[in-house]
């Protein structure tokens, strides 16, 4: 305030008194204009432009929520000096604005603060003073009258706090904006809220199931974060049912992810190791408190199951991983919608514009020869552990998005129901009453599926309840936040007309007592507010929303990790390939390995993400190294005979059963022929000894690879290389041999010939003369 309207202020109340009117400025006027109001009467300049705030205020206690007239507002709460310096002269007042009547003027007034300017109270002094870093408990209040709210509706008002600094001039020193809300007694037409509350965690384990640490038992303790999530369902007020069992006040839809559950389980049941360290986990006993806790809330509270791992639906459908989608499915899958064998669950061609209505039925968990549908393994887990049916048709992306590809696909594999934010579809705005309209929950979108419905959760209500612990001025305002919002909805709407607000809050979502406990209890304590369900609030009127709106960024998941599971999905495929026997129910631990690395928890932690993505490529390629060939200690095979089989030794780690091939090559040798002995069957767990026949052509060594593949060819274990011996004569020894040897024989015989005649010629021609010398030839091999 300037010095000039500090001194209109000061000379106003004596104008008004002598003249019955105040004509020194529009908020002089208001003020004066009814004797009940204090009017302008500020001790300083009080600069609203200046943004240094050195003292924080707290909000304990801000009464009532709705005003009505005659009523006092009452503001409790703590001031902290955030400077070294002292802070003396200390005064509060709560100054309002213009009012609201619409939900499109409180979001113009969040997105660009009205000053609270219209009506200005007096200040009230403030006992005491604030020493550096030191705290002043203050307790303020404000008859509802010199506020001067005229008419129902939503007022801005900010709470200020002047004081000085160090002897300084005295100045605003502290603010906090929030609304106070002037409501009907019993308004013509109350508002249903109803709410679906999130249970979720980002996984602690590895790809292997393995836990990399023991966060997961802080997290369910007391004070974590899913067990004050927990407290804040209990603590709603209960009512005597029908049969005199307590039934909540607030029904409260629980989104649950099955890993989590999955993962406490597995603490729950006893010793488990922590980041290779045998029995290092601490969390036993929490873990086995906190299923207990959840099991009850899920026997008063309808529960939703979510996608197991909560898989990122649009970043894995458009980087073409969606079979990782569809086996993160809770289900149930259809009976006999897909063929013995086969890995990716996809429906037939043509499939997609009928699809299944997959209703969980008591007879859901029949296997599916019975012809009746069988739940997912995510439903599996939450009724084994929680002994609930949980409710698997519905899909909730998270941050409220999603791309109408993704949408159909699981619209074709039995989603027959979404949950979206307003900045989901098209006319979401408008299904939120934010444009001035009735607001209505229930809505309808078309997918190359065909029609989808769709529920039209609030993003500003979810976002005020998962930002409640953490606005400033505390969890109160952001409650006071809450109800201006549905108060708004509440008036705006037409005689006659039933608003409806779906509150779906982030899943990371810390809450409390004070904020989103309080939230959830309004719905059932104040008058103009009605609790529903989610189901209640899905079988409705459906109201125009528009189409959906495609998100501006689908891949929220690092492309470099991404990359990574795209190489582990190829390899599980490959390997599926070589399964026997149902190659889903085989994979299905590593299946979940690649889940929990696919989850939406990543979208904020791209490193993080890119190691779990690592980490599932290496187990993935682990697998592979698990069927193996078992190679002689010396590496040397030796055959008897020229077609004596090539026995060799196969063995099979993997906890299933695999079909594989056996390709043996001959390297730079002609003399060993090879036979194909086909697919081959391989236990798990065991060794299998392999009988190739051979043929021998000849004698020696001949260098031998051996390598394992998939039937689609990929490759198992490490390829071994073999020396393999023979003595035997093969035919091409055996005729070279006997060619030698008859050759042999011919020229053995013409020597001994030539020999002969020599010897008849010479008898024939008689002795010779005495003096005559007779050359004798040599003696020789006749050969």
């Amino acid at each position: 305030m300037t010095r000039t309207a500090l001194l209109r202020a000061a000379v106003a109340p004596l104008l008004a008194t002598a003249l019955g009117v105040a004509a020194l400025g529009p908020a002089v006027s208001v003020a004066a204009a009814s004797p009940l109001v204090p009017v302008l009467a500020a001790p300083s300049d009080d600069d609203a432009t200046d943004p240094d705030r050195p003292v924080r205020i707290d909000v304990g206690r801000f009464e009532p929520r709705t005003l009505t007239p005659g009523q006092t507002v009452r503001v409790t709460g703590t001031l902290t000096n955030s400077t070294d310096s002292t802070i003396t002269d200390l005064g509060m007042r709560l100054q309002r604005g213009e009012v609201m009547r619409t939900r499109a003027e409180l979001a113009a007034a969040a997105a660009d603060p009205d000053p609270a300017t219209t009506v200005l109270p007096v200040f009230e002094e403030l006992p005491g003073e604030l020493e550096p870093g030191g705290e002043l408990d203050f307790d303020y209040t404000i008859p509802s009258a010199d506020l001067q709210l005229v008419t129902d509706g939503v007022y801005p008002v900010l709470l200020n706090v002047n004081g000085t600094v160090d002897g300084d001039q005295r100045r605003r020193v502290g603010e906090l904006a929030t609304f106070v809300i002037q409501q009907s007694v019993l308004p013509a037409t109350p508002t249903t809220v109803a709410w679906l509350w999130p249970v979720v965690e980002r996984t602690h384990r590895d790809a292997s199931g393995d836990f990399v640490d023991d966060d997961l038992a802080a997290v369910v303790s007391d004070g974590g974060r899913l067990d004050r999530a927990l407290s804040v369902i209990e603590r709603l007020p209960d009512t005597p049912g029908p049969d005199g069992r307590p039934v909540p006040t607030v029904p409260v839809t629980l989104a649950i992810d099955p890993a989590l559950v999955e993962e406490l389980t597995v603490m729950a049941a006893g010793p488990y190791d922590v980041g290779g360290e045998d029995d290092a986990g601490t969390g036993t006993d929490a873990a086995i408190a906190f299923l207990d806790r959840l099991r009850e809330l899920a026997a008063d509270h309808p529960v939703v199951a979510l996608p197991y791992g909560d898989v990122d639906a649009d970043a894995l459908d458009a980087a073409g991983l969606t079979d990782v989608v569809l086996r993160s499915l809770p289900g149930p899958v259809p009976a006999g919608e897909d063929e013995p064998g086969d890995p990716t669950g996809e429906a037939a061609p043509g499939d997609a514009t009928t699809p299944p209505t997959p209703t969980p039925t008591p007879g859901a968990g029949q296997d599916a020869a019975d012809g009746v549908t069988s739940p997912g393994p995510g439903a599996r887990i939450l009724t084994d552990a929680l002994e609930v049916e949980p409710r698997t048709d519905l899909v909730w992306p998270a941050g409220g998005t999603a791309r109408t590809a993704t949408l159909a696909t699981l619209q074709a594999h039995g989603v027959t129901r979404a949950v979206l934010g307003t900045d989901g579809l098209t006319g979401g705005a408008r299904a939120a009453g934010v444009d001035g309209t009735t607001a209505t929950v229930r809505s309808q979108v078309t997918t190359p599926g065909g029609p989808l419905d769709v529920l039209v959760a609030d993003s500003t209500l979810g976002g005020v309840a998962g930002e409640a612990e953490h606005t400033p001025g505390g969890a109160r305002l952001a409650e006071q936040r809450y109800l201006a919002e549905l108060a708004l909805i509440t008036l705006q709407a037409p005689l006659g007309a039933t608003p409806t607000v779906l509150v779906a809050p982030p899943r990371d979502i810390d809450a409390g007592p004070d904020g989103a406990g309080a939230m959830l209890g309004d719905t059932a304590g104040l008058a103009w507010l009605r609790p529903g369900t989610v189901a209640g609030l899905a079988a409705g009127t459906p109201a125009d929303a528009g189409e959906v709106a495609e998100p501006r960024d689908a891949v929220l998941l690092d492309p470099a990790g991404l990359g990574d599971v795209t190489d582990a999905v190829a390899t599980r495929d490959d390997l599926a390939a070589a399964v026997v026997g149902d190659a889903d129910a085989a994979l299905q631990a590593y299946d979940s390995g690649v889940a929990r690395a696919t989850s939406v928890a990543w979208r904020d932690d791209p490193e993080g993400f890119r190691e779990a993505a690592r980490d599932v490529r290496s187990t993935m390629d682990r697998l592979r190294s698990r069927v193996t060939l078992l190679a002689p200690a010396d590496g040397t095979y030796s055959l008897a005979s020229s077609d004596a089989p090539l026995v060799l030794t196969v063995n099979n780690e993997l906890p299933f059963t695999v079909q594989v091939l056996l390709e043996l090559r001959v390297r730079g040798n002609r003399g060993l022929s090879i036979g194909d002995i086909g697919p081959q069957i391989l236990a798990p767990g065991e060794r299998t000894t392999l009988q190739v026949p051979t043929q021998v052509r000849q004698s020696g060594g001949f260098a031998v690879s051996a390598t394992l593949t998939t039937p689609s060819g990929g490759p198992l274990g490490s390829r071994v290389d073999l020396q393999v011996k023979s003595t035997a004569y093969g035919p091409i020894s055996l005729i070279i041999t006997i060619g030698a040897a008859a050759l042999l024989g011919l020229l053995f015989l013409r020597r001994l010939v030539l020999f002969v005649l020599r010897r008849r010629r010479a008898a024939a021609a008689g002795p010779a003369a005495e003096d005559t010398v007779v050359a004798q030839p040599p003696t020789r091999s006749p050969v």
